[in-house]
């Protein structure tokens, strides 16, 4: 019997292996078919939790199965696992991940803060087209790639059942996550997020960083600096220090456990 969690951290949602012996394989199709919404369990990405020569890394896949080298949003899920189900105990401790070591600040209950490490600009304007809309924006580097682009009015963007067209496409070989910004009266940022390999989410960790740098050179913000975000799925906030290293604080909550036997 192979068991797993359902958790998520401001709607992005995922299904949690605990195999810490590395004994567990899951094919891309398999994954496929345990995130998708209809027939499955439903989530934006899927997480084997193992430990690699003493220390926990989070072997990440998107819902298609393919592979992904960090998720901001689901990290904070994981290490809600690790702590709750007694694995690692409270405080800060360090998860590896496919662009690095993250160090967490994980409380017994409540918001959990993961070093989300350097945000970088690329060089470079980006275009991007949805609804028969072109957006103009900044392309943005966390261990994964953004292209994080601006408009007063969201409404512009459409539906989003489809990826926006992204140029140019040769900066990004291995797609691209597309945030879509709006800066709202109270001073806060208003997103929405299509990422590559799972379509429009509530939310994205990794997202909401770029979009923290993005808005701050837009602004012309110089760093350090702090920034709520809201995604359709709720509040996180951002903080880049002076060394354009991004710490990411939201919720993450485990909603129930599940079998996977007959997706497998």
């Amino acid at each position: 019997m192979t068991k797993a969690t359902y958790g998520h951290g401001t709607h992005n949602d995922f299904v949690l292996v605990f195999d810490e012996l590395d004994q567990l394989t899951f094919t891309p199709k398999q994954i496929k078919k345990i995130c998708d919404r209809k027939n499955g369990v439903g989530s934006d990405g899927f997480i084997r939790i193992v430990k690699k020569d003493g220390a926990w890394f989070m072997d990440y896949s998107n819902a298609d199965g393919s592979i992904a080298e960090m998720c901001g949003n689901g990290i904070r899920v994981m290490a809600r696992y690790l702590t709750d189900r007694g694995h690692q105990p409270s405080g800060i401790y360090s998860i590896n991940t496919r662009a690095g070591r993250k160090f967490l600040s994980v409380p017994e209950s409540g918001d959990i803060s993961v070093n989300m490490g350097q945000v970088s600009q690329v060089v470079g304007e980006i275009l991007v087209e949805s609804n028969n809309n072109s957006f103009s924006g900044l392309n943005i580097e966390i261990g994964n790639p953004h292209a994080v682009v601006f408009t007063n009015d969201m409404s512009l963007i459409g539906d989003l059942k489809n990826a926006p067209k992204v140029s140019p496409d040769s900066e990004y070989p291995d797609g691209v996550n597309i945030e879509f910004v709006k800066f709202l009266e109270n001073g806060e940022i208003q997103m929405r997020v299509y990422e590559r390999g799972v379509g429009e989410t509530q939310s994205c960790g990794t997202g909401t960083c770029a979009v923290a740098l993005a808005a701050s050179i837009i602004k012309n913000k110089p760093l350090p600096i702090k920034w709520i975000i809201n995604p359709p799925g709720g509040k996180l906030l951002v903080e880049i220090d002076g060394h354009s290293n991004a710490t990411l604080t939201g919720p993450a909550e485990l909603i129930r456990d599940i079998e996977l036997d007959q997706y497998l």
